[in-house]
């Protein structure tokens, strides 16, 4: 399927979607959340995608939301809508990795749009920032959440309050991008570290993200026993056997995904 807004390709097991309005700085538009929903719709389901990147075309991965677009809605507008809600879950609640790979302004709703991946590789070229203040708002897709739990209240609330943007380099050191790379090898590096991802177990994997994101969700004692439970449930899978077995004979696992 063509979209308007997306370029899709895959390249063996690994989807890529890539934000496509350039001239707009790939903000979120109502169109371009619906089809990054739909394409993650579709990908969830097929047992031939095991990981997905997202990335921007042009000089940004999304510089925000389409305030164009949202300028003249009332409360009711938005409250009856349910704003960003339909996308924000479409993306949370996908079971498979996901993959940002930011290139370029990663503002407003395009920031949250990247901390709702699993992990963030980042450009040298990459700024993230929260600018919402500066139009009368404040982040509405998890921004004053996830950015305080990634990189702490003292810096958060600064970034909320301020609109300040933070480079790649502090991005990086505060915890919110796992690694800088240039901006040339970005997206070979996403393809190689997806891929690596998809040559494990898929359930595995999947199971592996559940613990990670509960973290987030629990308390410690809580988060030791999901974690327990998932690490002792994967003993009656396949591919925990073959794993193992694959270990001690020194060779490859050939995963059956199951």
């Amino acid at each position: 399927m063509a979209y308007e807004t997306l370029l899709v390709e895959i390249d063996g097991p690994v989807g890529i979607i890539t934000l496509n309005r350039p001239d707009a700085l790939n903000a979120l538009s109502r169109k371009l959340c619906a089809e990054v929903a739909d394409q993650l719709g579709k990908w969830n389901g097929d047992a031939a995608i095991s990981c997905v990147i997202i990335t921007g075309a042009g000089r940004a991965f999304a510089a925000g939301a389409d305030i164009k677009e949202m300028a003249p809605q009332s409360y009711m507008d938005v409250y009856k809508a349910d704003m960003f809600a339909g996308f924000e879950h479409a993306v949370s609640s996908f079971r498979k990795p996901i993959v940002a790979a930011v290139n370029g302004f990663a503002l407003g709703g395009g920031c949250e749009l990247a901390m709702l991946c699993d992990f963030i590789l980042a450009s040298e070229t990459a700024k993230f920032g929260q600018p919402e203040i500066n139009l009368g708002v404040m982040p509405g897709i998890g921004g004053t959440q996830r950015l305080t739990r990634l990189v702490g209240k003292s810096k958060a609330m600064e970034m909320c309050l301020t609109g300040r943007m933070m480079d790649a380099a502090e991005a990086e050191r505060a915890g919110l991008v796992s690694r800088v790379l240039p901006a040339d090898q970005l997206m070979d590096e996403a393809k190689k570290v997806a891929k690596k991802i998809a040559a494990a177990s898929q359930p595995i994997a999947m199971m592996t993200k559940e613990a990670v994101n509960a973290a987030y969700e629990t308390t410690l004692h809580q988060g030791l026993a999901f974690e327990r439970r998932l690490f002792h449930a994967m003993f009656a899978t396949d591919d925990q056997k073959e794993g193992m077995s694959a270990f001690v004979e020194k060779r490859p696992a050939q995963f059956k995904q199951q």
